[in-house]
């Protein structure tokens, strides 16, 4: 796992954090804007966390894309988790608010808190108080709506922040050689943590987002492969079916032509780049989209009655935990249909790669971990152009 450190000059806080990241497992994969051709090759290929350390001299500078802003633009539609540190930090706020102007009032002498909001963040919570000799950032700086503050000053409220989910900002930081104290040195720790938990769904989304713009004109040619394998549920008009990892969301006609007009439709996908994508192509006249964990759902136990997913099962974590909670919020009349458009061999000879015998997917795989997780299989089918799986709860 490796996370990108975008450095502004020779930042003095690029060995501590590298040494931090090292000890969470990660790999630090260092870009020095002051090099042009490393700026120029720089991107998040590959990448699960991006931190930013330095950023523009002047608020309100550089509002071209350049490369650090271009990462972390990059980052935070594809749902990376970005830590911006120091002046870093006005890059995280100015992707959604143009900064205020600095009034040049010290900031010594003036103690950083943390808020509540704090007592409950992934990074903060847990990392104590700032030490009370922590220089604050004497600048305003306008945040992005939404924005949750999680430290602050006298005079200067936004020492620290969390923009949506996944972007940090921390502008209140020791100065010269101890760049990185005890206390910064917590956050960091706990951001490499929170980057090594979420590595699988941030690659996930990192994946798609750079492809969603253009996956609905790619596989166009599938959907009546898609309309085909959703008629091999043989779903009653009314109740709720599910479309998980729907992607475009091309499985949601078809869905909504076998609830009906009673019955209800919900796209869910990691990635919001996705989402949007299904949107623009029209699946809202179909059903809802909804960004969420497949393996967490947001849904009561027993209130779905079909679950389709293509392409999705053999790219998760844990296959079992997939199963098992859509076992949960299938009804006991429900079915489940597992589907891709491409057979096992034929996918493999495509990729140039052998069968995977521990492939979730294969026969001797699939059958028992269904069992495992209260569902029946009744149907498998893995033929040269299309792969299918058809379940239901067990009694």
């Amino acid at each position: 796992m490796a996370v990108v450190v975008v450095e502004h000059g020779s930042a003095e806080a690029a060995p501590a954090v590298c040494e931090v990241l090292a000890s969470a497992g990660l790999t630090a994969r260092r870009v020095l804007l002051a090099d042009d051709a490393a700026a120029a090759a720089s991107d998040l290929g590959g990448a699960e966390g991006l931190i930013v350390l330095g950023g523009p001299g002047s608020p309100g500078s550089g509002r071209t894309l350049s490369p650090d802003r271009a990462l972390v633009r990059e980052a935070l539609a594809a749902g990376v988790p970005v830590l911006a540190l120091g002046t870093g930090a006005r890059l995280l706020a100015e992707e959604g608010a143009p900064a205020g102007a600095p009034d040049g009032g010290p900031g010594a002498g003036r103690t950083v808190r943390l808020t509540p909001a704090a007592g409950t963040d992934p990074v903060f919570a847990g990392a104590g108080p700032p030490s009370p000799e922590l220089r604050p950032a004497a600048e305003p700086l306008e945040l992005p709506a939404g924005t949750v503050v999680l430290a602050t000053c006298a005079g200067y409220p936004e020492q620290a922040f969390r923009v949506g989910a996944g972007g940090w900002g921390v502008r209140c930081l020791p100065q010269g050689p101890d760049a990185v104290d005890a206390w910064a040195g917590r956050i960091l720790g706990r951001f490499a943590a929170l980057v090594a938990t979420r590595s699988a769904h941030t690659a996930t989304r990192a994946f798609f987002t750079r492809r969603a713009d253009d996956w609905e004109e790619r596989f166009a040619h599938q959907t009546p492969a898609y309309e085909a394998a959703v008629a091999r549920m043989r779903l009653s008009p009314g109740g709720l079916a599910l479309d998980l990892g729907c992607g475009t969301g091309r499985a949601m006609p078809a869905l909504r032509a076998q609830v009906g007009p009673s019955g209800q439709v919900l796209g869910i996908d990691l990635t919001p780049a996705m989402l949007a994508a299904a949107a623009r192509h029209g699946r809202t006249r179909h059903g809802l989209l909804l960004a969420a964990d497949c393996t967490r759902l947001p849904l009561a136990g027993a209130s779905v009655r079909g679950v389709f997913s293509a392409g999705l099962l053999n790219h998760l974590p844990d296959p079992y935990a997939a199963l098992r909670e859509w076992a949960r919020v299938t009804a006991p009349d429900g079915v489940l249909l597992l589907f891709h458009p491409s057979g096992h061999a034929e996918r493999a000879a495509r990729h140039g790669r052998p069968l995977d015998p521990a492939d979730p997917l294969a026969a001797r795989n699939l059958g028992p971990a269904l069992t495992a997780t209260g569902w029946h299989l009744d149907t498998y089918e893995d033929a040269p152009h299309h792969f299918l799986a058809r379940a239901v709860p067990r009694g």
